[in-house]
């Protein structure tokens, strides 16, 4: 990214940023932890975010955040939605955060969420500007955080699960090449419980958005199982034939 910016900040508007991973296992948020402030031992994690530019527009300003506090770039990122509620800075260490950062800690701040999905093994996140780390962290650990952050992480999550329903989104989250047991399992990550295994599988074939690949699973413990594609063509004809639930 090559924008000429006056780094002109505006003091009133944000970005957040809750970027979905998985690996194999787990649904996973990309959280940094803030460098910490003097007197305040209370580190909670947060999402990815700052303010904004003047002279950027809201998208340009989601990526700038995440390459400067995350090191990532080139990710497709959806807006969430605007968060603007009054008790924002409730917490106390989150103002003495934004007194030890900001000229104006007490201004009031709305942010404009995103959120992306991503292939989890095809990034290396590094911390930098204020960020002390940044990790990929299970979504089911997440109890608090920083901020109203807890509130756009819930929000995140539930436009991941209804989209679920009429896309298949979960596809994003996944390297080109997966198994069924894969995909299965990232269903029941996205969806909070268990999918009946052979119910899954039929419905995936049935509606013919993956294919079976010739190649097999390679040095695994167990019996090799086959790779499978996501049917880009055959999701489009579902679509174009009024296909909008996928009943998950």
């Amino acid at each position: 990214m090559n924008y000429n910016y006056e780094h002109d900040l505006n003091k009133g508007i944000s970005v957040d940023c809750v970027i979905f991973g998985f690996d194999f296992e787990k649904l996973k948020v990309l959280v940094i932890r803030r460098k910490p402030v003097e007197n305040i031992s209370e580190s909670l994690v947060s999402l990815p975010g700052d303010l904004i530019f003047n002279d950027e527009n809201l998208d340009q300003a989601a990526q700038r955040v995440l390459k400067e506090l995350t090191d990532l770039e080139n990710i497709y990122l959806e807006q969430l939605g605007a968060f603007g509620d009054l008790d924002r800075l409730s917490k106390p260490s989150d103002i003495a955060w934004l007194r030890s950062n900001r000229a104006q800690p007490e201004a009031r701040v709305i942010t404009v969420a995103y959120y992306a999905l991503v292939n989890l093994n095809a990034f290396d996140p590094k911390p930098s500007n204020f960020a002390e780390s940044v990790s990929w962290e299970p979504v089911e650990d997440i109890k608090s955080m920083a901020f109203d952050h807890l509130e756009i992480f819930n929000k995140a999550r539930e436009e991941l699960y209804r989209k679920l329903k009429i896309q298949p989104i979960g596809f994003n989250l996944l390297p080109k090449k997966f198994t069924l047991s894969q995909l299965h399992k990232l269903y029941e990550a996205i969806v909070g419980r268990e999918l009946d295994k052979r119910n899954f599988r039929r419905k995936m074939i049935k509606l013919e958005i993956v294919k079976k690949l010739d190649e097999k699973q390679k040095g695994v413990p167990h019996k090799p199982s086959n790779f499978y594609e996501f049917h880009v063509e055959n999701y489009k004809r579902l679509v174009n034939k009024g296909f909008d639930n996928f009943g998950f």
